[in-house]
């Protein structure tokens, strides 16, 4: 991956981030790698652990961002949050998935769409 990829990435992430803070979430972990994959933020929002995939865009011209959640990376971010998850021990607590979906648009407008619940575990 390209180092404005990354760059573009992070921000999105810190952008996510501060958007959740004000939503009232605790975030709990950045970037949870494990060898088969990675969630960008696990939140706390009351008693719901969330697991949330963001995607940054620059532009629209492939499509919105959460248009690349696909069902392949749903089934990878379902098998790392299990790691999560059992690790922790934390099976009793209900669960979603969020995806938030931003684009930088020119001129320093961005735009920030929350999907909550978007999806169920694949696994």
């Amino acid at each position: 991956m390209s180092k404005s990829r990354i760059k573009l990435g992070a921000q999105g992430e810190d952008l996510a981030v501060d958007y959740l803070k004000k939503k009232g979430l605790t975030i709990r972990v950045r970037n949870y790698r494990k060898k088969t994959g990675e969630i960008d933020i696990i939140a706390q929002d009351g008693q719901c652990l969330v697991f949330i995939e963001v995607k940054t865009r620059k532009s629209l011209r492939f499509g919105q961002p959460y248009e690349s959640v696909t069902l392949t990376k749903q089934a990878q971010i379902s098998r790392v949050a299990l790691d999560y998850i059992t690790r922790n021990k934390l099976h009793d607590q209900p669960i979603r998935f969020d995806v938030i979906s931003i684009l930088l648009q020119s001129g320093g407008d961005t735009d920030i769409n929350h999907l909550p619940n978007c999806f169920e575990a694949v696994l």
